[in-house]
This record gives structure tokens, sequence and C-alpha cells, in this order.
């Protein structure tokens, strides 16, 4: 049987198959301004892709913060119970997950069944989020895509003291006027951005293996900064961004 698991992000939306325990397929989208649309385009895109039909899927549940839209779904489940699901399911050794997203950013400690232990989340305040890389490659004339990259050539990090967004990105805007390199600004952004997120893990004294999960993930240069904090090396697979619907898939096998 095949089961379907929709993550609903404030920025992507991500759907996931799951058939003998196996990841069948996933898609990535972005969400809009409407979740129920992005929801019935990312499933129905999924299927096409893979070739089967809605008729062929014996359970849907929906995660992220519009997971309430979706109205096929059978289930809602929180991102929180998803990702640490999906965790455990592509890799059964974890024990800790940082998951940062568009909007917010969690640190998940779980037992070795992959149960949810404890959690700290931020979801008040954009520092450490998806949205504070973006608003300061905004302000950097660059692709946030290239974020990461554009860090690692960096030979000495600026300093970024602000906690806030705003005030970060003016601090930001005055490095440039100040023309620093550009490489050594945005590894201050990664450094700043990474404490932030540090904190949530400290808090639930996370353990290790930790796995890098959420679409962050991809930012190279943002991985190596948390992973510095943290002192230790974060995993990272190649579906971390679709971590949250392969965990309800996961789920959805289990209605």
């Amino acid at each position: 049987m095949i089961y379907a698991g929709i993550d609903i992000g404030s920025i992507t939306a991500k759907a996931a198959l799951i058939k003998n325990n196996q990841v069948l397929g996933t898609h990535v989208i972005l969400t809009g301004y409407n979740p129920l649309k992005a929801g019935i385009n990312v499933f129905e895109t999924l299927l096409t892709k893979v070739k089967i039909s809605k008729a062929d899927i014996s359970g849907i549940i929906s995660t992220g913060y519009g997971r309430a839209s979706i109205d096929f779904a059978d289930k809602s489940l929180t991102e929180i119970i998803c990702h640490g699901t999906g965790a455990h399911f592509m890799n059964p050794k974890i024990r800790g997950i940082i998951d940062v997203g568009g909007q917010d950013s969690k640190a998940i400690a779980l037992d070795r069944n992959g149960q949810v232990e404890n959690f700290a989340m931020n979801d008040k305040c954009a520092a450490g989020t998806g949205r504070f890389l973006e608003v300061m490659a905004n302000a950097l004339e660059i692709d946030l895509d290239q974020l990461g990259d554009f860090s690692l050539k960096a030979d000495s990090p600026s300093k970024i003291s602000s906690i806030c967004t705003v005030f970060a990105e003016s601090e930001v805007i005055s490095m440039i006027a100040g023309q620093e390199k550009r490489e050594n600004i945005i590894a201050g952004i990664h450094d700043s951005a990474a404490a932030r997120v540090a904190i949530l893990a400290f808090k639930i004294s996370i353990q290790k293996p930790v796995m890098m999960t959420g679409g962050v993930a991809k930012n190279n240069g943002m991985v190596m900064a948390l992973g510095k904090r943290l002192g230790l090396n974060l995993i990272v697979g190649n579906l971390a961004q679709e971590n949250g619907a392969i965990g309800a898939a996961v789920l959805a096998s289990k209605l």
C-alpha cells in the first residue's frame, strides 16, 4: 500500500509517498498565498511524477503551519512529531534534530524509538530562520541559494551583534557601505543565525547524532556554522527539506 504525507510550510509545500517502508517519491513547490491550493498542487504533481492515481493512496496525513487547510487529509499532526518520525525513519540512530524552516526553528530530542522526548521552538522572531537569511540575501543582492558557497570563502567573518532581523539588516547595510567583503558578511550572518538556533538545542540538552532538516539544511554555510556552535557534525540527508512530509507519510501508514 502507498501512503502520503503533505507538509505545508510558510515558504514551501512538500509531499512524500511511502511504499513498502521505502520513499517512493517526493516533490517541493512554493506555498504561495493559498495553502490548500499548494497542498493540492504538490500532491497531484507528485502523483503524476510517480505515475499513480489518488485512488492508490491508502492514507494521507498533513503537517506544517498550513496543515489544517488540507481538507482531503485523513488527519493532521504537528511538524514536531512528523520531523521526529521522518528523521528516525531515514536514520534510526538519530537522537536530535535541528529543523530550520522559513518562519521558525526547532530543536527536537528523540528517544531510541524515534519518539519525541523534548523540544524547543522559536516561532516569535525571524532571527535564526530562513526568513532571516532571505532578508540578508536581498540586502546583499545575491540569490538565497548562493549564501552557503559564498560564506565558505570567508577569511574573517563579520560580527553581527543585533538579535533583531531589522536591526541586523541595518548592520549588514552599514558593512556593505564600509566595503567589507561580501563573503565575510555572509559568514557573519550564518554565525549570527546559528547562535540563535544553538540556544534551542542547548535548552533541551540535545544529544548526538543530530540531523538537520528543513530547507535551510541545503545551505552548507549555515550547516557548518551551526555545527561549529554545537561542537558536532550535523547529519544532512538528501531529503532534508522533505523530512516532515516523509514523517507524515510514515505516520499515515500507522493509521
